[in-house]
Protein backbone atom coordinates (compact mmCIF):
# COMPACT_ATOMS: atom_id res chain seq x y z
CA UNK A 1 0.00 0.00 0.00
CA UNK A 2 1.09 3.47 -0.31
CA UNK A 3 2.03 5.62 2.36
CA UNK A 4 1.26 8.83 1.32
CA UNK A 5 -2.27 9.81 3.24
CA UNK A 6 -5.40 9.88 1.40
CA UNK A 7 -6.14 13.52 -0.20
CA UNK A 8 -9.53 14.50 0.74
CA UNK A 9 -11.46 16.37 -2.31
CA UNK A 10 -12.30 20.50 -2.19
CA UNK A 11 -16.02 18.57 -2.90
CA UNK A 12 -17.58 15.83 -1.29
CA UNK A 13 -20.44 14.16 -1.92
CA UNK A 14 -23.64 15.03 -0.31
CA UNK A 15 -23.62 13.51 3.14
CA UNK A 16 -27.09 12.96 4.92
CA UNK A 17 -26.66 14.20 7.96
CA UNK A 18 -28.07 11.48 11.11
CA UNK A 19 -29.37 13.71 13.84
CA UNK A 20 -26.96 12.15 15.89
CA UNK A 21 -24.41 15.06 14.11
CA UNK A 22 -26.77 17.51 13.79
CA UNK A 23 -25.69 20.27 16.14
CA UNK A 24 -22.16 19.97 14.98
CA UNK A 25 -23.11 19.95 11.28
CA UNK A 26 -24.40 23.20 12.30
CA UNK A 27 -21.01 24.07 12.69
CA UNK A 28 -18.42 22.88 9.78
CA UNK A 29 -21.53 22.27 7.16
CA UNK A 30 -22.34 19.93 4.86
CA UNK A 31 -19.16 19.78 3.30
CA UNK A 32 -17.31 19.70 6.54
CA UNK A 33 -19.04 17.01 8.34
CA UNK A 34 -18.79 14.89 4.63
CA UNK A 35 -14.98 15.81 4.72
CA UNK A 36 -15.33 13.89 8.35
CA UNK A 37 -17.43 11.67 7.24
CA UNK A 38 -14.67 10.40 4.87
CA UNK A 39 -11.67 10.85 7.27
CA UNK A 40 -9.25 8.04 8.96
CA UNK A 41 -8.11 9.51 12.34
CA UNK A 42 -5.24 7.34 13.85
CA UNK A 43 -5.16 7.73 18.15
CA UNK A 44 -2.05 6.39 19.41
CA UNK A 45 -2.05 6.56 22.97
CA UNK A 46 -5.26 5.88 24.79
CA UNK A 47 -4.55 7.60 28.31
CA UNK A 48 -5.43 10.58 29.98
CA UNK A 49 -4.85 12.72 26.36
CA UNK A 50 -5.99 10.49 23.87
CA UNK A 51 -9.12 8.57 25.28
CA UNK A 52 -10.66 12.47 25.59
CA UNK A 53 -9.13 13.00 22.04
CA UNK A 54 -10.86 9.97 20.62
CA UNK A 55 -14.21 10.52 21.90
CA UNK A 56 -14.30 13.84 21.06
CA UNK A 57 -13.32 12.63 17.65
CA UNK A 58 -16.18 10.23 17.55
CA UNK A 59 -18.85 12.98 18.65
CA UNK A 60 -17.89 15.04 15.85
CA UNK A 61 -18.69 12.46 12.90
CA UNK A 62 -15.30 11.06 11.52
CA UNK A 63 -15.93 8.47 9.82
CA UNK A 64 -13.06 5.86 10.37
CA UNK A 65 -11.04 6.19 13.54
CA UNK A 66 -8.17 3.84 14.96
CA UNK A 67 -7.26 3.12 18.68
CA UNK A 68 -3.71 2.29 19.20
CA UNK A 69 -2.26 1.10 22.77
CA UNK A 70 -1.23 -2.33 24.50
CA UNK A 71 -1.81 -1.42 27.98
CA UNK A 72 -4.12 -2.40 30.29
CA UNK A 73 -6.54 0.23 32.46
CA UNK A 74 -4.80 0.29 35.70
CA UNK A 75 -7.23 1.72 39.07
CA UNK A 76 -4.66 4.78 39.10
CA UNK A 77 -5.94 5.95 35.91
CA UNK A 78 -9.11 6.53 37.11
CA UNK A 79 -8.74 9.99 38.00
CA UNK A 80 -7.92 11.06 34.08
CA UNK A 81 -8.88 8.22 31.77
CA UNK A 82 -12.58 8.07 30.40
CA UNK A 83 -12.19 4.11 29.91
CA UNK A 84 -11.06 3.39 33.46
CA UNK A 85 -14.35 2.76 35.91
CA UNK A 86 -15.29 -0.06 38.31
CA UNK A 87 -15.47 -3.38 36.07
CA UNK A 88 -13.27 -2.50 33.46
CA UNK A 89 -9.63 -2.44 35.85
CA UNK A 90 -7.19 -5.23 33.85
CA UNK A 91 -9.60 -4.94 30.36
CA UNK A 92 -7.46 -3.69 27.50
CA UNK A 93 -7.55 0.30 26.94
CA UNK A 94 -8.60 0.33 23.12
CA UNK A 95 -10.63 -2.48 23.50
CA UNK A 96 -13.03 -0.65 26.56
CA UNK A 97 -12.66 2.48 24.64
CA UNK A 98 -13.74 1.13 21.39
CA UNK A 99 -16.94 -0.20 22.85
CA UNK A 100 -17.23 3.14 24.23
CA UNK A 101 -17.48 4.96 20.86
CA UNK A 102 -19.27 2.50 19.40
CA UNK A 103 -22.10 3.28 21.55
CA UNK A 104 -21.65 7.27 20.55
CA UNK A 105 -21.01 6.83 16.88
CA UNK A 106 -22.29 3.29 15.76
CA UNK A 107 -22.37 4.33 12.33
CA UNK A 108 -18.40 4.83 12.41
CA UNK A 109 -15.96 2.27 11.99
CA UNK A 110 -13.23 2.46 15.25
CA UNK A 111 -10.92 0.07 14.80
CA UNK A 112 -8.75 -1.00 18.20
CA UNK A 113 -5.15 -2.30 17.86
CA UNK A 114 -3.47 -3.63 21.14
CA UNK A 115 -0.26 -2.61 20.06
CA UNK A 116 2.64 -0.53 21.43
CA UNK A 117 3.82 2.09 18.74
CA UNK A 118 7.64 1.54 17.97
CA UNK A 119 10.38 1.22 15.30
CA UNK A 120 9.02 -2.38 14.78
CA UNK A 121 5.34 -1.71 14.61
CA UNK A 122 5.61 0.87 12.48
CA UNK A 123 5.17 -0.04 9.00
CA UNK A 124 2.42 -2.59 10.27
CA UNK A 125 0.82 0.60 12.36
CA UNK A 126 0.91 3.00 9.19
CA UNK A 127 0.65 0.53 6.62
CA UNK A 128 -2.62 2.11 5.78
CA UNK A 129 -1.89 5.75 6.21
CA UNK A 130 -4.60 7.96 8.01
CA UNK A 131 -5.99 11.60 7.11
CA UNK A 132 -4.36 12.66 10.76
CA UNK A 133 -2.26 10.85 13.79
CA UNK A 134 -3.38 12.11 17.00
CA UNK A 135 0.16 11.07 18.83
CA UNK A 136 -0.51 10.92 23.03
CA UNK A 137 2.33 8.71 23.40
CA UNK A 138 4.12 8.79 26.33
CA UNK A 139 6.94 7.06 25.94
CA UNK A 140 9.84 8.92 24.28
CA UNK A 141 11.54 6.84 22.07
CA UNK A 142 8.30 6.04 20.41
CA UNK A 143 7.07 9.52 20.55
CA UNK A 144 10.27 10.76 18.44
CA UNK A 145 9.95 7.85 15.89
CA UNK A 146 5.86 8.67 15.22
CA UNK A 147 6.84 12.11 14.78
CA UNK A 148 9.89 11.59 11.94
CA UNK A 149 8.13 9.03 10.32
CA UNK A 150 4.77 11.31 9.76
CA UNK A 151 6.85 14.38 8.30
CA UNK A 152 9.14 11.75 6.17
CA UNK A 153 6.05 10.00 4.55
CA UNK A 154 3.86 13.57 4.82
CA UNK A 155 1.19 12.38 7.29
CA UNK A 156 -0.64 14.86 9.25
CA UNK A 157 0.14 14.65 12.68
CA UNK A 158 -0.77 16.71 15.87
CA UNK A 159 1.42 15.70 19.00
CA UNK A 160 0.47 15.93 22.89
CA UNK A 161 3.15 17.22 25.20
CA UNK A 162 3.47 17.28 28.92
CA UNK A 163 0.54 17.39 31.17
CA UNK A 164 1.82 15.93 34.50
CA UNK A 165 1.74 18.59 37.28
CA UNK A 166 -0.27 21.06 35.80
CA UNK A 167 -3.38 22.50 37.32
CA UNK A 168 -4.55 25.12 34.84
CA UNK A 169 -6.62 23.90 31.81
CA UNK A 170 -7.06 27.62 30.44
CA UNK A 171 -3.28 27.68 30.14
CA UNK A 172 -3.24 24.97 27.57
CA UNK A 173 -2.41 26.07 23.81
CA UNK A 174 -1.50 24.54 20.39
CA UNK A 175 1.86 26.19 18.99
CA UNK A 176 4.20 24.83 16.83
CA UNK A 177 6.44 22.59 18.24
CA UNK A 178 9.76 24.55 17.92
CA UNK A 179 8.32 27.28 20.04
CA UNK A 180 6.53 25.72 23.25
CA UNK A 181 7.24 27.07 26.63
CA UNK A 182 7.56 25.60 30.47
CA UNK A 183 7.81 22.07 28.66
CA UNK A 184 10.57 19.55 29.49
CA UNK A 185 9.55 17.44 27.35
CA UNK A 186 8.77 19.39 24.26
CA UNK A 187 12.02 20.94 24.50
CA UNK A 188 13.52 17.20 24.69
CA UNK A 189 11.57 16.00 21.90
CA UNK A 190 12.54 18.66 19.08
CA UNK A 191 16.34 18.60 20.52
CA UNK A 192 16.09 14.68 19.50
CA UNK A 193 13.86 14.96 16.15
CA UNK A 194 16.81 17.06 14.98
CA UNK A 195 20.18 15.32 16.31
CA UNK A 196 18.80 11.59 16.16
CA UNK A 197 15.21 12.00 13.09
CA UNK A 198 17.59 14.69 11.43
CA UNK A 199 14.35 16.42 11.28
CA UNK A 200 15.50 20.06 10.23
CA UNK A 201 13.34 22.87 10.91
CA UNK A 202 11.90 25.21 8.03
CA UNK A 203 13.35 28.74 7.16
CA UNK A 204 10.88 30.20 9.75
CA UNK A 205 12.55 28.20 12.57
CA UNK A 206 9.18 26.16 12.58
CA UNK A 207 9.29 22.35 12.96
CA UNK A 208 5.90 21.97 10.93
CA UNK A 209 4.39 19.57 13.70
CA UNK A 210 1.35 21.40 15.62
CA UNK A 211 2.01 20.48 19.67
CA UNK A 212 -0.70 20.57 22.41
CA UNK A 213 1.33 22.44 25.48
CA UNK A 214 0.86 24.10 28.64
CA UNK A 215 2.82 26.67 29.05
CA UNK A 216 2.06 26.85 33.45
CA UNK A 217 4.79 25.32 34.86
CA UNK A 218 5.72 21.83 36.51
CA UNK A 219 4.42 21.35 39.85
CA UNK A 220 6.40 18.97 42.05
CA UNK A 221 4.17 15.57 43.06
CA UNK A 222 3.18 16.11 46.61
CA UNK A 223 3.76 13.21 49.24
CA UNK A 224 0.65 11.03 49.72
CA UNK A 225 0.07 8.98 52.99
CA UNK A 226 0.20 5.80 51.34
CA UNK A 227 3.87 5.71 50.23
CA UNK A 228 4.78 7.21 53.78
CA UNK A 229 3.39 4.53 55.23
CA UNK A 230 3.67 1.33 53.43
CA UNK A 231 6.34 2.47 50.68
CA UNK A 232 5.10 2.78 47.13
CA UNK A 233 3.93 -0.37 45.05
CA UNK A 234 3.00 -0.36 41.61
CA UNK A 235 -0.51 -1.77 40.89
CA UNK A 236 -0.87 -1.96 37.75
CA UNK A 237 -2.19 -4.95 35.97
CA UNK A 238 0.72 -4.98 33.19
CA UNK A 239 3.15 -4.94 36.25
CA UNK A 240 7.48 -4.22 34.97
CA UNK A 241 7.35 -4.85 31.47
CA UNK A 242 9.69 -3.65 28.55
CA UNK A 243 7.49 -0.68 28.05
CA UNK A 244 7.48 1.15 31.60
CA UNK A 245 6.91 0.32 34.99
CA UNK A 246 5.89 2.57 37.83
CA UNK A 247 9.07 0.56 40.17
CA UNK A 248 11.45 1.79 38.01
CA UNK A 249 9.76 5.74 37.31
CA UNK A 250 12.08 8.43 39.01
CA UNK A 251 9.06 9.96 40.04
CA UNK A 252 5.07 10.00 39.70
CA UNK A 253 3.89 13.33 39.00
CA UNK A 254 0.40 14.26 39.70
CA UNK A 255 -2.02 14.65 37.05
CA UNK A 256 -5.38 15.93 36.77
CA UNK A 257 -7.93 15.07 34.50
CA UNK A 258 -9.52 18.43 33.41
CA UNK A 259 -5.89 19.26 32.42
CA UNK A 260 -5.44 15.82 30.46
CA UNK A 261 -8.86 16.50 29.15
CA UNK A 262 -8.14 19.75 27.89
CA UNK A 263 -4.66 18.35 25.99
CA UNK A 264 -7.26 16.08 24.53
CA UNK A 265 -9.74 18.08 23.29
CA UNK A 266 -7.24 20.77 21.88
CA UNK A 267 -5.86 17.96 19.54
CA UNK A 268 -9.42 16.77 18.82
CA UNK A 269 -10.18 20.34 17.78
CA UNK A 270 -7.15 20.92 15.92
CA UNK A 271 -7.93 17.76 13.42
CA UNK A 272 -11.24 18.54 13.45
CA UNK A 273 -10.69 21.80 11.85
CA UNK A 274 -7.87 20.68 9.41
CA UNK A 275 -10.11 18.30 8.20
CA UNK A 276 -13.40 20.22 8.00
CA UNK A 277 -12.05 22.87 7.16
CA UNK A 278 -8.68 22.67 5.43
CA UNK A 279 -8.08 26.67 4.55
CA UNK A 280 -9.04 27.40 7.94
CA UNK A 281 -6.21 25.11 8.86
CA UNK A 282 -3.37 26.01 6.74
CA UNK A 283 -4.24 29.88 7.43
CA UNK A 284 -3.88 29.04 11.29
CA UNK A 285 -0.74 27.51 10.81
CA UNK A 286 0.87 30.38 8.70
CA UNK A 287 -0.31 32.42 11.42
CA UNK A 288 1.04 30.81 14.29
CA UNK A 289 4.33 30.13 12.13
CA UNK A 290 4.85 33.91 10.99
CA UNK A 291 4.12 35.80 14.47
CA UNK A 292 6.05 33.12 16.51
CA UNK A 293 9.05 33.61 13.97
CA UNK A 294 8.93 36.98 14.23
CA UNK A 295 9.13 37.17 17.99
CA UNK A 296 12.30 34.91 18.01
CA UNK A 297 14.15 36.88 15.52
CA UNK A 298 13.43 40.15 17.91
CA UNK A 299 14.33 37.96 20.66
CA UNK A 300 17.35 36.70 18.97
Amino acid sequence: MSDAPPRLDDECAPVKVHRRFDRFARLVGDQGIGRLAQSHVMVIGCGGVGSWAAESLARSGVGRITLVDFDLICITNTNRQLHAMKGTVGRQKVEVMAERLRLVHPSGRIDAVAKFYEASTRDELLAEAPTFVVDAIDNVTAKLDLLATCVRRGIPVITAMGAAGRMDPTRVRIEDLAFTENDPLAKDVRKWLVRKHAIEPREDGSLGIPAVFSDEKMMPPAEVSADAQGGFACVCPHGDNEHHSCERRARIDGTASFVTGAFGLAAAAHVVRAIASPEHARRTNRTVRSDKARKKRSAG
